[in-house]
């Protein structure tokens, strides 16, 4: 019986670690998050990556035909309007294969107010400082240091968004 409740106790430690909302992926030596970042965009919003230095950065891995991903637009709309005078940046990374082609659409017509990233094979086979992306929409915050603060895999609420990014903020 002691032995079970051990077992259990364990168990469950590991799967509350696995669910936790901190970053999965390991800096690349030299390459950094921000450094990921440095790809083509699409729509409305003019992209300059060193425009995020000093930021407080909410990347979003996104996919038009993930419906969670659509879903998410416009709280993440919400808060770019909100809380981009205070040094905040929503930043979108398209995995859609057929890239721009959808992407591009996509942008214009939903009125993005945050820059749209067209991902890259490096990024979509792992290969950044962003790791694999296993599940969309994937949420990472970066502090104004370019560090990973916090991450989500699947829909992010409003209120644990609204609260992560008040503390990054605020550093």
């Amino acid at each position: 019986m002691i032995r079970s409740r051990r077992a259990l106790g364990c168990a469950l430690l590991l799967a509350l670690a696995a669910c936790r909302s901190t970053p999965s992926a390991v800096e690349a030596p030299g390459e950094g998050f921000l450094g990921a970042l440095v790809l083509p965009s699409v729509g409305p919003v003019p992209y300059r990556p060193r425009s995020l230095s000093g930021k407080v950065v909410l990347v979003s891995f996104f996919a038009t035909w993930c419906f969670p991903c659509v879903a998410e637009v416009p709280t993440l709309q919400a808060l770019q309007r909100e809380h981009g005078p205070e040094g905040f940046q929503v930043v979108a990374v398209g995995m859609d294969l057929e890239g721009a082609r959808v992407l591009a659409p996509y942008a214009d017509h939903a009125a993005l107010n945050y820059p749209m990233l067209l991902a890259d094979e490096y990024l979509r086979s792992g290969r950044t400082a962003f790791g694999h992306i296993g599940a969309l929409p994937m949420t990472v915050i970066l502090d104004r240091e370019g560090r990973a603060v916090a991450a989500w895999q699947g829909m992010s609420g409003r209120g644990d968004l609204e609260k992560t990014l008040k503390k990054a903020l605020a550093r």
